[in-house]
């Protein structure tokens, strides 16, 4: 949660942030196929079947998958989509053609199938520990996700302002197809514990935690609007994470791919640009009672 500081007499968010454990979540079986994956080829038969094969901890590995695209809206009376998944074994001739859609994070392999649905595998450190920690072992593994969908991407959307004058801030949302996205339970550490819930993972750009990109923190994307919140505050004797540049990476909603956004640090406080930051927050915000606008 983040730290209680004290206020200065600014107008600015108060962020209620659940820090999230470098844990595996429930519902991400069903696009998690392997990690630290080299070799890796995407084929697609007429069927609809996608086989994924790749080398893994010194071993060929297979994983056939089929019947699922897209998501569903959060829906607490219906399960999420999901791919069914086989280990090992083999489809028809492959009739997926290069790929046509939009540009994608973190890409291994991507095409595009006959009936214009997409196909991709993506592969990012999803479990990196949070506060720059250094990473081992699962905690630093590359995750390799399957991905199909049709239309437009998941849409992450993410700006920058300052908390008390003085420390860095960020503020967004998640949707799908222009609904949003987010779960309906978590562990009290962040977790989904539903497959509909998803976590937002930040990293930094030459911050105090070190040089290159470091993971800052980890934390939900809230119901009912998909938004979220997340202050750079010092955290338990470590620095406060604030770097030049900034990028979030999620897990797509049900099987779409996953997304990331990138952009500048805030800067210096510039009283003119936060108050239009307060002023779209209290627009984009309102209702995230783990968000507090003053």
């Amino acid at each position: 949660m983040g730290r209680p500081v004290a206020r200065f007499g600014a107008t600015f968010t108060a962020c209620v942030v659940i820090v999230v454990a470098a844990l595996p979540a429930v519902g991400l079986a069903s696009e998690l196929i392997g990690r630290n994956a080299a070799n890796v080829t995407l084929r697609v038969d007429a069927a609809g079947k996608a086989l994924v094969t790749f080398r893994s901890a010194g071993q060929s590995k297979t994983v056939v998958a089929w019947g699922a695209v897209d998501a569903r809206p959060p829906d607490r009376a219906r399960p999420q989509v999901a791919f069914t998944i086989v280990l090992g074994g083999g489809i028809g001739p492959n009739v997926c053609r290069p790929y046509r859609g939009p540009p994608i994070a973190w890409r291994v392999a991507a095409c595009t199938a006959p009936d214009g649905t997409h196909w991709a595998v993506q592969a990012w450190q999803r479990t990196l520990p949070n506060y720059g920690a250094a990473a081992s072992g699962d905690r630093a593994a590359w995750e390799l996700r399957l991905a199909h969908w049709s239309g437009d991407l998941p849409k992450l959307e993410l700006w920058t302002d300052w908390s008390y004058r003085r420390f860095e801030h960020l503020y967004g949302r998640l949707t799908y197809k222009g609904l949003p996205v987010f779960g309906f339970r978590s562990s009290r550490y962040g977790v989904p514990l539903d497959a509909y819930g998803r976590n937002v993972y930040v990293d930094a750009l030459d911050s105090d935690y070190g040089a290159g990109w470091k993971r800052v923190n980890s934390f939900l994307a809230h119901n009912p609007r998909g938004t979220f919140c997340y202050g750079f505050y010092p955290h338990g004797g470590r620095g406060t994470g604030a770097g030049r540049r900034y990028r979030a990476t999620v897990i797509g909603p049900g099987v779409a791919p996953d997304v990331m956004w990138e952009g500048p640090g805030a800067g210096s406080f510039d009283a003119e640009r936060d108050a239009a930051a307060n002023a779209r927050q209290h627009a984009l915000l309102a209702g995230d009672r783990l968000c507090k606008i003053n």
